[in-house]
């Protein structure tokens, strides 16, 4: 693993391990040491990888698993922009260092990107007082089978990429959108931006949180990155967490 100069450039520093319990959770321990971010933490394998709600994520070697910590990115309340950030960062690294893949590739609310509306890669934010995980994990040439979302890999999809191919541009990328996000005070392009990559824009989805469900025609994302619905009815509704199912074609 390489970081770009783009990335070297803005401070960022990398640590490799071969295995490790979770990315996001060494960065984090780093943290609570006293290191100070920008720095990647990448591992070829996870032994307790982890994604939203707890959830486990599959982590065997071949995949990309990576987590850049940062300190004090932005005042706490536009950390959860960072999910925007990140998502865009791979979606660019994926479409440029693979030609013709660009218009394969769409983001799902909050924090999923797809390849032919299959789930390749997802996105972690977890903040720790001053200290914020970026966690990134993208399906090279593994997926979970039997998952709610359908998933896939780069490699079940005809694409071939490398964990080590894909994370200098992407370390590039994150640069570059962090810097347009600006602390937060750039998100209304972030969300111009993930907004023109979205998946299911105008249509009907379905919206789970735990044991609930919420129907409605998606309308895009607020100003701090709320999902917004409109209901049978017309009306209105922000969601501020949940799965996002896309209605079928």
């Amino acid at each position: 693993m390489q970081l770009d100069p783009t990335a070297k450039a803005a401070g960022a520093r990398l640590i490799t391990h071969e295995t490790v319990g979770s990315t996001n959770a060494e960065a984090l321990e780093r943290a609570r040491a006293g290191e100070r971010g920008p720095l990647w933490v990448a591992a070829a394998r996870q032994s307790a990888g982890r994604g939203r709600r707890g959830r486990t994520w599959v982590s065997e070697p071949g995949n990309l698993y990576a987590t850049l910590l940062l300190t004090d990115p932005s005042p706490p309340e536009r950390f959860a922009d960072l999910s925007f950030v990140a998502a865009l960062a791979v979606h660019d690294a994926v479409g440029r260092r693979i030609p013709g893949l660009a218009g394969r590739l769409v983001l799902k609310w909050p924090n999923d990107l797809l390849i032919d509306r299959n789930k390749f890669a997802g996105i972690l934010v977890e903040g720790e007082g001053a200290a914020v995980a970026l966690g990134i994990g993208v399906n090279c040439v593994h997926h979970p089978d039997g998952t709610d979302y359908p998933a896939t890999d780069l490699a079940a999809a005809g694409v071939r990429a490398s964990p080590e191919s894909l994370f200098a541009p992407l370390t590039a990328a994150m640069a570059t959108r962090l810097t347009q996000w600006n602390r937060g005070a750039g998100f209304s392009a972030i969300r111009a931006d993930w907004l023109a990559r979205a998946a299911g824009i105008g249509k009907p989805v379905r919206v789970k949180s735990g044991d609930s469900e919420i129907a409605g025609r998606f309308e895009g994302i607020d100003e701090t990155g709320r999902l917004v619905l409109r209901l049978d009815d017309g009306t209105m509704q922000a969601v501020t967490a949940g799965d996002v199912f896309l209605a079928a074609r």
